[in-house]
């Protein structure tokens, strides 16, 4: 059956922040300046007040040629995670490997996007995301009779231009959100006697999802992301696609940008997203319902599936990769015709 999300309203009143701004009050309620969006990191996400409900992430999505990596390392307050996972889309075949720490003990995030080194190892699995100049550097090192190794540059552009913003449920409930899509990867990642070489040539991508709030217990969301070069008007465009949904229904807000050659436009819109539950490898349709800034259709050729469950915690994530394709309309005016865009679309629930 098609599952068809009704928008909520819009186009929104989003306000750009251009300063520096605490997210949060010192007794840990959202600060109701920090709400609005911006396209360099500006919040400091630092969390305060009661323990149990804060939630901190650094994700990073790498895709090449062949293959994809996922690098994440969580602090959900009761546990911490460290997560790798690294797939061949030619083979097919995928390695895993995910870490639990009880009440995130050692587990180190900073407060706000690139402010400090982050490094884990334990239990067969060394993982670390450390800002040098020009990019993030990634490594991994998954033990095993195949064992995996990974050291990806994620180049930083000159100029080029991110995501950051703030989700209100309320004030004790919300999330700031920093989405930074469409920067050059290189590097080599290594599975075996497999050898994967990421090169900054308009193939390999990293997408960094950096989250720190508050949130409900039951939540749900989409998210999509998706980069490549296209022709464009006068000569090849850098495009990066960077779409979500559900979970910013009804605030006022939303995550949703295109990043064209760097410069980032922000959509105002709650998007419709059309896909079927029951058959996740159909094409995927995200639109902006009251203008056609986003007409994009995503064509999956893998479903990344996880479930989980252990106690309060559970999860439900179908992660599929593929190509995204349509028109979009960046700041200017003028419809750019996007095809190819290799990402990811995604809908997870979640009990945390």
């Amino acid at each position: 059956m098609s599952d068809t999300r009704r928008p909520h309203g819009g186009p929104h009143d989003e306000r750009e922040l251009t300063e520096p701004v605490a997210l949060c009050l010192p007794d840990g309620r959202l600060n109701p300046d920090a709400v609005g969006w911006s396209r360099t990191p500006l919040h400091d996400c630092r969390l305060p007040g009661r323990w149990g409900r804060r939630k901190r992430w650094d994700f990073w999505g790498v895709t090449g040629p062949g293959c994809a990596l996922n690098i994440v390392c969580a602090d959900v307050d009761y546990l911490g995670i460290a997560d790798v996972w690294f797939h061949d889309f030619d083979t097919g075949a995928s390695v895993a490997r995910s870490v639990p720490v009880p009440l995130a003990r050692g587990v180190a995030l900073p407060d706000v996007v690139g402010g400090a080194p982050i490094r884990f190892a334990a239990r067969g699995l060394e993982l670390s995301m450390v800002e040098e100049e020009g990019g993030t550097r990634l490594r991994v090192a998954v033990d095993g009779a195949e064992p995996v190794e990974a050291d990806v540059l994620v180049r930083r552009p000159e100029g080029h231009e991110s995501l950051g913003v703030v989700i209100p449920w309320g004030e004790r409930r919300y999330q700031y959100t920093n989405k930074d899509v469409a920067r050059p990867a290189e590097g080599v990642v290594t599975w075996g006697d497999r050898r994967y070489e990421l090169a900054a040539d308009g193939r390999s991508w990293g997408c960094l999802d950096f989250g720190r709030g508050r949130w409900p217990y039951r939540t749900r969301w989409n998210w999509g992301a998706g980069a490549g070069v296209v022709e464009g008007p006068d000569g090849p465009v850098t495009v990066g696609v960077q779409v979500g949904g559900k979970w910013t229904d009804g605030t006022g807000m939303t995550e949703n940008a295109l990043c064209v050659d760097g410069r980032l436009t922000k959509v105002s819109e709650d998007l419709v997203w059309t896909y079927d539950t029951t058959d996740w490898l159909r094409p995927w349709r995200v639109r902006t319902p009251r203008s056609d800034q986003v007409d994009l259709t995503f064509t999956p050729i893998h479903d990344k599936r996880s479930r989980l469950s252990l106690g309060v915690l559970s999860q439900s994530v179908d992660q599929c990769f593929g190509t995204w394709s349509g028109t979009i309309v960046p700041d200017g005016g003028e419809p750019l015709a996007v095809d190819g865009l290799f990402g990811w679309a995604e809908e997870a629930t979640w009990r945390w």
